[in-house]
């Protein structure tokens, strides 16, 4: 079933956004939910090698690159500090998208003008070769978790963020790693059957953007799949080898859309 507005009529689409790749590309990535952070170093090792070795001419980050992003001061943190650093140093050399997460979202514009990405609003359409792939995060898409869907309105309410954001630094961080410990323990109680995106809103957003295919993160379900026929799925892997094996590419080139492993050093 496809989303209601309070009224009971179908939710507002999106705007249509667009991003036509130059002819002169032959090769675009596509990744998400790395959630990067001081205590995954090897993720982060491994994110920065691609950036710097993939053949790709432009990367499109799908949100979550972040663990959390509390504001545009984390980046005084080390950590945060190192990631834009390196993303400005791929950025000098090929095209780097960047699409926020349900984690990052707090990302501004002038973060992104500090490292030379372009930001990309969720969701949007990409021309490539005779093709048009809508690109989102995919978490506005996941309409079963009513409670996530009622706090992640609040969070992106101007109201909630200029509160949040006046306070210090230290208390951001405080209150964010709390939310994430309440979302982990829900997760953990009641599993993620809430975490996949409803196809009825999917195909619709597709159908009146003028898209045939999707590609998203946040559920960290990798795989492809028919949303109905003639509007297909693409969900990309979440990273994490620090405690497992996971990382994955999906990559774009004139004759075909498939997964590849990260480039290395």
């Amino acid at each position: 079933m496809g989303e209601r507005a309070a009224g009971g009529g179908p939710a507002a689409l999106p705007s249509l956004n667009e991003f036509e790749a130059p002819r002169a590309w032959h090769c675009i990535d596509f990744i998400a939910d790395l959630h990067l952070n001081e205590s995954m170093p090897a993720t982060f090792e491994a994110f920065a090698a691609h950036l710097q070795h993939t053949p790709a001419d432009a990367i499109f980050i799908l949100g979550d690159l972040f663990e959390v992003w509390v504001g545009d001061d984390a980046a005084t943190r080390p950590f945060e500090r190192h990631c834009l650093e390196t993303l400005a140093a791929a950025a000098s050399h090929r095209h780097i998208g960047f699409m926020v997460g349900n984690r990052d979202f707090l990302a501004s514009c002038g973060v992104l003008g500090t490292t030379g990405m372009m930001g990309l609003p969720d969701p949007t359409v990409l021309g490539a070769w005779g093709r048009r792939l809508l690109l989102s995060h995919g978490d506005a898409l996941c309409l079963d978790d009513a409670p996530y869907q009622a706090f992640r309105a609040e969070v992106r309410s101007d109201a909630w963020q200029a509160q949040f954001l006046a306070r210090p630094l230290a208390e951001r961080l405080r209150i964010a790693a709390e939310i994430r410990r309440v979302s982990s323990e829900r997760q953990r109680f009641e599993g993620m059957a809430g975490a996949d995106v409803d196809a009825g809103e999917a195909v619709r957003w597709l159908h009146a953007l003028g898209a045939a295919e999707l590609v998203h993160g946040h559920t960290h379900r990798p795989g492809s799949s028919l949303l109905a026929p003639g509007f297909k799925r693409h969900v990309l892997s979440d990273w994490d080898l620090d405690h497992g094996q996971r990382a994955e590419v999906l990559r774009l080139t004139r004759d075909r859309l498939e997964r590849v492993a990260p480039a290395a050093a």
